[in-house]
């Protein structure tokens, strides 16, 4: 029996944070990153939705691309670069940007010297996969809704 009773409200400022899901030193690359999940706190199955700071200097992920899942990208507060493998272009507070699944790879960095805060918001599409263009590494979706990552080759991290 679930014993969850989700909130009806709460102040997203609040919300607990999430470490990086990411294998050691990559973990390191977006340790100035802070990621609130607001989906999880009101237990939504279906999508996530992330509260999410980049203090200067961060990035909010490694470059990828999702196989199943579909990701899009409110900015609410500062300037972001969303960089791609289809080149750069700045976001400011009120652009967004969406990516379908097997869309082009992409990632936000914080080259400016004030924070950027934005909600990312995804589906949970079972099987979804994860690939890093400029990276050794390869995530899939766990049934528990982790990650689980491997090299390319497929040798565990």
């Amino acid at each position: 029996m679930n014993d969850f009773t989700p909130p009806l409200s709460i102040r997203a400022e609040d919300a607990a944070s999430r470490r990086s899901y990411y294998p050691g030193e990559f973990a390191e690359r977006v340790a100035r990153r802070v990621k609130k999940p607001l989906g999880d706190v009101f237990g939504l199955k279906n999508f996530g939705v992330n509260l999410t700071r980049l203090h200067p200097g961060a990035q909010s992920a490694l470059l990828h691309r999702h196989s199943r899942q579909d990701e899009f990208v409110y900015v609410l507060e500062g300037c972001a670069v969303l960089v791609t493998d289809r080149g750069e272009q700045v976001l400011q507070a009120g652009d967004c940007a969406g990516f379908a699944a097997q869309g082009c790879a992409h990632m936000l960095v914080n080259r400016g010297e004030v924070d950027v805060v934005y909600l990312e918001i995804g589906d949970r599409s079972a099987g979804d996969e994860c690939t890093y263009p400029e990276d050794d590494l390869v995530a899939a979706r766990n049934s528990d809704g982790t990650w689980g990552f491997t090299h390319k080759d497929g040798r565990a991290y």
